[in-house]
């Protein structure tokens, strides 16, 4: 199947709180309809991943981080204009239209804008946000061909894009922005001077 009518029918999907697995600018992502319970609960069941973590949004343009988000602080629009479309997720305050199952019930949102035109179709497709986890069981590798997807979710997804290999191989970094400074929770594809050559001095959780 080309690429063009694995995206259409992963909109499909999506529209009836089907998952969808499908590659990205860092490693392949397991996506659900974020405005679906339902689906957004088969994501935590298919990735036994425990509910108190909270799962991430990919969107498709910037315009979309403040129907998610109840404000972006200077930091956070830096770093958009920097790094976004790209490897790097934002934890920003939550806007009341994010359901508490996306945040676990906290007062945050994690979002990001891959650099990856299928994620960004499947996006537009459905019109809305879509979960941007990584399409993997929780605490095993990310996988970065559909193969390795399917060898550790096989038949638990209704569809595996395959886009072939990510050319990242590694996780988006999490900078957490809702504080008064940055707090980088994950070092990823984009490191800790990339962050500083743009706003100086970046906090890691362990203080350094």
């Amino acid at each position: 199947m080309k690429i063009q009518e694995q995206i259409e029918r992963g909109i499909s999907i999506l529209r009836q709180g089907g998952l969808v697995a499908y590659p990205t600018d860092t490693v392949y992502g397991l996506g659900a309809s974020a405005a679906l319970p339902q689906a957004v609960e088969r994501i935590y069941k298919v990735k036994e991943r425990p509910r108190n973590m909270p799962l991430p949004l990919q969107l498709a343009d910037v315009s979309q981080i403040t129907k998610v988000a109840e404000r972006v602080p200077e930091i956070a629009r830096l770093l958009i204009r920097n790094f976004l479309p790209g490897a790097l997720t934002l934890v920003l305050p939550r806007s009341s239209s994010v359901p508490d199952s996306i945040t676990a019930g906290g007062g945050t949102v994690a979002v990001r804008i891959p650099a990856h035109p299928i994620p960004i179709a499947l996006v537009k497709g459905l019109g809305s946000p879509i979960v941007g986890t990584s399409a993997n069981l929780s605490g095993r590798p990310s996988p970065l061909t559909a193969d390795e997807v399917y060898s550790q979710l096989g038949d638990k997804v209704d569809l595996i894009i395959d886009g072939g290999r990510c050319p990242g191989g590694k996780e988006s970094t999490i900078v957490d922005v809702s504080g008064e400074e940055p707090v980088i929770i994950r070092e990823g594809a984009i490191s800790k001077d990339q962050l500083e050559q743009v706003w100086g001095r970046v906090t890691s959780p362990k203080g350094d």
